[in-house]
């Protein structure tokens, strides 16, 4: 056969008409499996290439995948948290070894983007990053859930979430970062992030700090947590807050790194150096990290593997298969901002 294959072809070779091709290749329940089979051993013979943007004969998908990413304040102006940006290749990369296509959408938290993106049909399924105040969100993603949409979470993995999230072990990674700066002989450790329901990753960042406070027979002191969030400026003005309190510290502990380079411009400010006078750490190990001065102590989340596990299991739920949250470890990357002068 000379020329393009179209679909008068498959519906000559098949003895069915071009309309019912056409609606074989949509997936419509009004062709019959028989049929159907007759439609699709004609395409295997011809070669004929579907178009991805119809419903497949077999999968019935549109072969997309719809990544979120939600903006974040940040020193750029780029609104997108470093941190994300690996994790963003990873699930490109993965998307694609998979045969999927993804769509990359930038939203804001004040939008409707539940609504928009289960009604729009324009991906079989969601990756959602960066999605702020958990519990101000909370109910959007009950809405996706309820509503049908297959969708996956980057984020904290809590007992009564609606959804499948992957996160990291951050209640292991902060009691390893706070051993770690006990192990410096630091016995005044304070913390800098929002330690509540509204940030959990954060909040369980807290709580392993707390642990292994507790572990050294130490008290998590009030005065010395600052809430904070994800952000130069706010880890700055956090550094900031707390020195104003008067009270004695000779270690931070950052819930993020950013927070973290931050909170160092203001102990420089202060003429506090880092770290012979205070010790610093924060989490995430975001490429800038390691390009501070000193370079800065932190917990690795593994990227790569959380984005190919993040598709995966949206994969599975648009399958229809079971998808499960998953909880992947977290490293500590020791650097020179929380080494002892002695070492």
């Amino acid at each position: 056969m000379k020329g393009k294959v179209t679909s008068f072809d498959i519906a000559h070779l098949a003895g069915v008409s071009q309309s019912t091709v056409s609606r074989a290749l949509r997936g419509s329940p009004l062709v019959n499996e028989e049929t159907r089979r007759r439609i699709q051993a004609a395409v295997d013979e011809l070669n004929y290439k579907v178009d991805k943007n119809a419903s497949g004969l077999r999968a019935k998908h549109t072969g997309t995948l719809a990544l979120l990413l939600f903006e974040d304040p940040t020193a750029d102006e780029s609104h997108i948290n470093p941190f994300f940006l690996s994790m963003l290749g990873s699930i490109t990369r993965a998307s694609a070894q998979r045969g999927y296509d993804l769509l990359i959408s930038f939203q804001q938290f004040s939008r409707d983007w539940h609504a928009d993106y289960a009604d729009s049909k324009k991906a079989d399924g969601i990756i959602l990053l960066g999605y702020g105040d958990y519990l101000a969100t909370r109910d959007k993603l009950q809405k996706l859930v309820d509503q049908g949409t297959r969708c996956v979470r980057w984020g904290a993995v809590l007992p009564d979430q609606p959804d499948v999230s992957v996160g990291c072990d951050n209640v292991s990674g902060g009691r390893e970062v706070t051993a770690h700066l006990l192990a410096q002989g630091c016995q005044r450790i304070a913390f800098l992030g929002d330690a509540s329901s509204h940030y959990p990753e954060f909040f369980d960042r807290y709580r392993g700090y707390a642990r292994a406070l507790n572990d050294a027979g130490l008290d998590a002191e009030p005065l010395l947590q600052v809430n904070a969030e994800s952000t130069e400026q706010s880890g700055h003005n956090a550094a900031e807050t707390l020195i104003a309190r008067g009270v004695a510290f000779d270690a931070v502990f950052a819930a993020s790194d950013l927070i973290a380079i931050g909170a160092m411009r203001a102990l420089a400010a202060h003429g506090l150096n880092v770290p012979d006078d205070v010790a610093l750490a924060g989490f995430d190990d975001i490429p800038a990290a390691s390009f501070v001065n000193p370079p800065l102590t932190t917990v690795l989340q593994d990227t790569q593997l959380a984005g190919e596990i993040l598709v995966d299991n949206l994969l599975a739920l648009i399958r229809g298969e079971p998808a499960e949250s998953a909880m992947l470890p977290a490293k500590l990357i020791v650097r020179k901002s929380s080494r002892a002068r002695n070492e």
